[in-house]
This record gives structure tokens, C-alpha cells and sequence, in this order.
């Protein structure tokens, strides 16, 4: 067969970059997404097209347009997100309106677009690039967490209803990695004078810092690749640092106030 045909969203930079260009690497034709690929006019690593992940319009031209050229589609990695934080009570509806829009209801809306290419094909792979964040509700990242929960749930559905039509679906779970998520996350402002503000900010300096000193993000294309080869992948990839994925373990293990406590500890809260 020739060689496989990917498409990722949000490829232009971060995680996803990362991963075109390591499939790049290995052999695959790769095709990457961003709103606005006039944004990275020296962009060489592989082809960028344009989709918006809250347009549905520009998804179905965007798909429409790598079938044209490839005749086909192997591997959707919906990887597209945005990150946000604050308060429940504090953050403004819009901004929650605005990351599940792109976090959710935007990867839903891709998928929609290539599974008809998929079932015709009578073969493909969807990766949903979730986070270990979706795995618990994390204080003051309780949107992103819902988010990307949302979506691993989802994966789980899909996966039984398309597997008679040869369409594998999985999900890849990040920790925390080096990238460029923190410039474009929403923060909810720390107010002040808020019964918020003294845990907001020492929460928020706690995420930003675990950002910065994540890991190499090539080890989730890595994971990517290895899923890729796999006939049957597991529905869960967790991909991180070993406390990070062993919180997943005692997660499964532990009484829920007991976890409860170390995640309160964790933040000092």
C-alpha cells in the first residue's frame, strides 16, 4: 500500500508539530492543520491546510481537500485545543462556551468529516488527543478537565460503534510537556479581593511551572507512531512522567477522599 495518509489538527505548532514532523520523518504523507497558514509563511515541515476546528465548513473543505489530493485518509489525530483556567464560579461562560467548542464539539465535527472516507475505505485510525487532566476534575482546571474527559468518553462509544467498519478509534493522554499551550490558555483573571485569590494564583504559578519544566513533546509522537503500528490499540495512552501516569493507577486504587487529599496536597490547598 502506499503510504499512510495523516491528518492532525493544530499542526502548525506544539504537540501536534511535533508529531507531523516525526511522521514525516518516518514515511507517512502528512497533512497539518491551522486557521490561518498565511500565519507561517516558512513552515517546511510538512503541508499545512487551513480548518478551523469550530467551523464545520472549513473541516468538510479541509478533509475534502486531502482526499482529493491522496485519494485517501489513514489516521486523524484530532490534537487541536485550548488550554483554560480559574475558578468555577468566576469564569466567564463565554470562555467555557469557547473551550468545549474547540475541545469537544470540535473534534466530534472532524471525525464526523472522515469517517465516511474511512468506512469506504473499510479501514482508518482516529487518535484523540485527550490529557491526563481529563482522567480527574484538577482544582481551578476544572473546564480543561471536563473538556478532555468529554472527549475520552466519546472515544470509548465510537470505538464499539465503528469497529465493524474496520475504523479503529483510541485515545493518547499527555501530561505535561514543553510547549506553547500556556501563551494561548484562557486565565481567568485573579481578582482582587476574590475568596479566590490567594489559592487561584499559587495554583496557577503551580501549572505554569509544571508546563515549563514538562517533557520533550517528541514522546508523544513516539506514542503516536507506536499506536499507529499497533493492530489493536488500547483505548487509553497515558504519555508522560512516571508520577504523572502512576496518578492514574492510585486514581483506580484509592478511596476517592483519600486521592482527593493528595491532589489537595499537591496544590496546597
Amino acid at each position: 500500500m502506499d503510504k499512510k495518509v495523516v491528518l492532525i489538527t493544530g499542526g502548525s505548532s506544539g504537540i501536534g508539530k511535533s508529531i507531523g514532523t516525526f511522521l514525516t520523518e518516518k514515511g507517512f504523507t502528512v497533512y497539518g492543520t491551522t486557521r490561518n497558514p498565511k500565519n507561517y509563511p516558512n513552515f517546511d515541515a510538512f503541508d499545512l491546510v487551513q480548518l478551523d476546528v469550530k467551523d464545520v465548513e472549513s473541516i468538510q473543505k479541509a478533509v475534502s481537500e486531502v482526499i482529493a489530493k491522496e485519494g485517501r485518509l489513514d489516521v486523524l489525530i484530532n490534537n487541536a485545543g485550548v488550554g483554560i483556567t480559574g475558578p468555577i464560579e468566576e469564569t466567564p461562560h463565554e470562555e467555557i462556551l469557547n473551550v468545549f467548542d474547540t475541545n469537544f464539539h470540535g473534534p466530534i465535527h472532524v471525525m464526523k468529516a472522515v469517517l465516511p472516507q474511512m468506512r469506504k475505505q473499510g479501514s482508518g485510525l482516529i487518535i484523540n488527543v485527550t490529557s491526563i487532566a481529563g482522567y480527574m476534575g484538577l482544582p481551578y482546571r476544572g473546564f480543561y478537565s471536563a473538556t478532555k474527559g468529554a472527549l475520552g468518553l466519546i472515544t470509548e462509544a465510537l470505538r464499539m460503534e465503528v469497529k465493524e467498519f474496520g475504523v479503529k478509534v483510541t485515545n493518547v493522554a499527555p501530561g505535561d510537556f514543553v510547549t506553547n499551550i500556556a501563551a494561548g490558555r484562557y486565565h481567568a483573571p485573579v481578582l482582587d479581593g476574590s475568596a479566590y485569590e490567594d489559592k487561584y494564583a499559587q495554583t496557577l504559578d503551580a501549572i505554569n511551572n509544571d508546563v515549563d519544566t514538562g517533557g520533550n513533546p517528541i514522546q508523544v509522537a513516539e506514542k503516536v507512531f507506536a499506536i499507529i503500528q499497533q493492530n489493536n490499540p488500547k483505548v487509553h495512552n497515558p504519555v508522560g512522567a512516571f508520577m504523572q501516569k502512576f496518578s492514574l493507577k492510585l486514581k483506580s486504587l484509592l478511596p476517592d477522599k483519600v486521592y482527593e487529599k493528595l491532589l489537595l496536597n499537591h496544590y496546597k490547598l
